[in-house]
This record gives structure tokens, sequence and C-alpha cells, in this order.
């Protein structure tokens, strides 16, 4: 693929600051990370188009602008600790590194996971710990986070996620149906967390005991 550069920078400039998205950081990322590099060989023709893609496991690599979106509403604090929710591909995770000086990313998928490893580490994204384990329960481990972004659509918000986000910071999370959400922006402020409702969006679901049940769709 040629002049791969070039590509993303009229994909951020198309697709994304033109709808809005304004964070120079994040636009930064966006235009530095090869996001042909975290999609399935058949679909890179198609790498740098407005729209999610398959990277199997009934998953999916999400749209570039929902990517900006999503990692301009952390609003991310200097050498901030973040999580996220559901690796994927490992491509959100590459975003954050830009933003972040910790990132840890949770896969329920342990071959997904495992891909993703080898992928940002080939990348040289190795600030990224990709762990398995069960999303909607956090990391407790490792908590507070200044931001937690959840890349996968649940029916309510998750307590153990609120309560492992550090004085001051945000959880982005998807919340709705199985097949149609809303962006939730959630703030805490000691033991208070102030709640922004932002726009509509259709994630794959959020699987585990604080969120959607594992089975088939």
């Amino acid at each position: 693929m040629d002049n791969q550069a070039e590509v993303r920078a009229r994909m951020v400039d198309e697709q994304i600051a033109s709808r809005g998205v304004t964070d120079v950081r994040v636009l930064e990322a966006m235009r530095a990370v090869p996001r042909h590099e975290f999609v399935e060989h058949p679909d890179r023709f198609a790498a740098y188009a407005d729209r999610a893609l398959p990277i199997g496991h009934r998953q999916t690599i999400s749209q570039p602008y929902m990517v900006a979106a999503m990692s301009e509403a952390l609003a991310l604090p200097d050498r901030a600790r973040v999580l996220e929710i559901g690796t994927g591909s490992g491509y959100q995770a590459a975003i954050l590194t830009m933003l972040a000086a910790d990132v840890i990313s949770i896969e329920r998928h342990e071959a997904l996971a495992s891909q993703a490893r080898e992928r940002l580490h080939r990348l040289g994204y190795d600030s990224v710990r990709v762990v398995v384990g069960d999303g909607s329960l956090g990391w407790f481990e490792s908590a507070p986070y200044d931001g937690i972004v959840v890349t996968a659509g649940a029916p309510a918000v998750p307590d153990a996620l609120r309560q492992q986000l550090a004085d001051g910071g945000r959880l982005v999370i998807p919340v709705g149906n199985e097949y149609l959400q809303h962006l939730l922006v959630i703030t805490r402020h000691g033991d208070t967390f102030e709640e922004r409702r932002g726009e509509a969006c259709a994630f794959v679901p959020l699987v585990g005991q604080q969120a959607w049940p594992d089975r088939p769709r």
C-alpha cells in the first residue's frame, strides 16, 4: 500500500476533524498510527474507510471517527494511566499510547489478545499491557485510572468500572441495547459521578458478569 501517510492525513481531515474532533494530540495520533496494520489482509483496501471492519471472533475494529471521538472524550492529563476494555485488534490501544504514559487493555478472547500483543510489539507500541479477562470487571490491580474507555456496548454502566476511576477521571462507554447505544462520558468527583450523554453509536456487545451474558448471536 503506497502513500499511507497521505491517506491517513486525508482520513483525519475528511472523516474526523470535519466532524468536530479538535484535540491536537488525538488528531496527530490518528495521523501517525498505521490503521492498515490492524485490519485483516482481505480488508486492507478499506483500512482508511469511514467504517468498522471485522477482525474475527465476531469482533470489529472501530470506525476511525469513533476511535478519535472516544479518545478525545477521555480528556487525558499528562502522564495518564488508561484502561481499555476490548483490545480487539489493538488499534485503539496504539492510539492511546500516544496520549497516555501507561495503557492496560483487556480482551476476553485469548486468540485476539495474543495477536494484538504480537502486532503492538512488532509496531513498537510496547507501553501497552494486554491482559485476558472479563472487561466488565475492569482490572482492579492497577486501579485507579485517569481514563477508562470501553469499546463494546453495555446494557448499563458496570459499577466495577466506576469504582476504578481516579478522582477527576473519565469513563467513556457505549450504553444501550445490543444493537444501538449512546456514548456516555462519566466523570468522577469524589463519590459522585457526573454523566453526559453523547451521540448514537453501534458496538458489539460487552460480555461479562456486569454486562451481557455470553450467548450466540
